[in-house]
């Protein structure tokens, strides 16, 4: 190419070298600058953002300890539930003499000793629906206060309700004891739930369980 022609060569390849050594880091900071200032804008915290809003899910990921709070401010954690059958619940409460406020005594499932109440443990076994089998009444949408209109003429919605018994004449008259004095064994309640096996009614025979539903209720006694 004759020496016109090396030295051209020779100044093109100096030229691009000093066009990457000092023009590749001035664009690297042009291209961040640019990233930065169209999504932050001038403000360090990017308050000028024009990011669309963080989006969260109505469900958390992790559910939160619920505690209570206790003497001096202490924070304890609320005490566990029992695993327990409906037969066991009902069988503890009636033998206990079916006290209406204070705690009575069950064994749970796991063999732990625990507490419960009628009004918070017992009840909703006849005011829970979808308790006894998947997709099942509440005994109390049948068993009603209004004793003309009530199955069996019985009343399952409340402490009254049921201590009033079945087959009652009037909303003011007492009926056959369906809690056997406290003799669970022998009561009707327990034969028309677990002995013959008569109630819930339309219940599935071959998924009810013999104990009733398996349920949390009640807490581990102190």
């Amino acid at each position: 190419m004759g020496y016109f022609g090396d030295k051209v060569m020779k100044l093109d390849f100096k030229a691009w070298m000093l066009v990457l050594v000092f023009g590749l880091p001035i664009f690297l900071a042009c291209f961040i600058a640019t990233l930065y200032f169209a999504n932050c804008g001038f403000d360090s915290d990017c308050s000028q953002a024009g990011l669309p809003d963080v989006l969260h899910t109505p469900i958390p990921t992790l559910i939160p300890v619920i505690h209570s709070v206790g003497e001096e401010g202490v924070i304890a954690p609320v005490e566990a539930k029992c695993l327990v059958t409906g037969r066991t619940l009902l069988s503890a409460w009636v033998s206990s003499g079916y006290p209406e406020q204070n705690p009575f005594e069950f064994t749970d499932k796991t063999g732990m000793n625990c507490e419960a109440t009628f009004a918070a443990d017992v009840l909703p076994l006849f005011t829970d629906g979808n308790l006894w089998y998947s997709g099942s009444m509440s005994c109390a949408s049948c068993h009603i206060p209004v004793i003309d209109k009530a199955a069996a003429r019985m009343d399952l919605s409340s402490y009254a309700g049921i201590l009033s018994g079945s087959q009652r004449s009037s909303e003011e008259v007492n009926g056959n004891d369906i809690l056997g004095g406290g003799d669970w064994e022998n009561s009707l309640l327990n034969q028309k739930l677990f002995i013959l096996k008569e109630m819930p009614l339309g219940h599935p025979a071959s998924v009810f369980p013999d104990d009733g539903p398996t349920f949390l209720a009640g807490h581990l006694k102190p």
